[in-house]
């Protein structure tokens, strides 16, 4: 796995296929799957350290050398989304859909990259075909719901982030997204209540805590927004960038509203 722009774009979570399976390209040799094989293994080791460019271009060569391996073309998109060159991923995306379209990884990094570029019904109409093909597919829902939101159907999309959490109980960000969405419906106690229930099981989840910070200090509960801030900076500084929560994150607005109003302690 790879963890992409915060699209949340699932903050969204991506998958990568965890193998190009080689093995699966007609006439190839042992010692072509050898190198293959090597390829990926300094691929996921450059994805891993963050180094996406390296990334990038290990891909690429494995597709030079297998253009019909599909995970390649795939894995590919995720160190291009990495670096936010969406479009450029999208047609990565496309051509792993093209070479296998019954597979459900492509449509669900093409969906993120999608979403990235604000086009939510064709990233719904990815994730739809991603449950057609597995309709106990966790990511897929929760993804559904992240584009939904960006439609500003919020009701829809809590339906998509609790069916999520049911099929996948420790999914998270789904648990996450389940709550932020229901402060903006305008269901604040059970929201809150909510993201105390993950704090305590997940107590170095950082989206949480800047949540907290937010819905607590609008709340008037000042010193419990303090102290979750304390912890959420400490874990991810990135907090501290509206546009960043409010752009990357994709917060819904009156929990930005609310982390603001706390950022310039309003």
């Amino acid at each position: 796995m790879i963890k992409l722009i915060g699209i949340f774009l699932s903050i969204f979570l991506v998958f990568g296929w965890t193998a190009p399976a080689f093995a699966q390209t007609p006439s190839i040799t042992p010692e072509e799957l050898q190198v293959g094989d090597d390829l990926a293994t300094k691929a996921f080791a450059a994805t891993n350290k963050g180094d996406f460019v390296t990334a990038e271009s290990y891909w690429t060569e494995i597709i030079e050398k297998f253009p019909t391996n599909a995970g390649a073309w795939s894995n590919r998109g995720n160190s291009r989304v990495s670096q936010n060159n969406l479009a450029a991923a999208l047609t990565d995306y496309n051509k792993a859909v093209e070479l296998a379209p019954n597979v459900t990884d492509p449509y669900l990094n093409r969906g993120t990259a999608l979403e990235g570029l604000g086009r939510w019904e064709e990233a719904i109409a990815d994730y739809n075909h991603v449950l057609a093909l597995d309709p106990q597919d966790a990511m897929a829902y929760n993804n559904r719901g992240n584009a939904e939101a960006g439609l500003g159907k919020w009701e829809i999309a809590i339906a998509d982030y609790q069916k999520a959490t049911e099929i996948a109980p420790n999914f998270a960000f789904a648990r996450a997204n389940y709550a932020v969405a229901l402060y903006e419906n305008g269901q604040i106690d059970t929201a809150i209540r909510e993201l105390r229930n993950i704090i305590r099981k997940y107590p170095q989840f950082a989206d949480v805590r800047a949540a907290l910070t937010a819905a607590y200090w609008v709340g008037g509960q000042k010193g419990e927004a303090e102290s979750n801030w304390v912890a959420a900076y400490g874990l991810d500084i990135r907090y501290k960038d509206i546009n960043w929560v409010k752009n990357i994150r994709r917060w819904p607005p009156s929990l930005v509203s609310a982390l603001d109003k706390f950022l310039n302690l309003q």
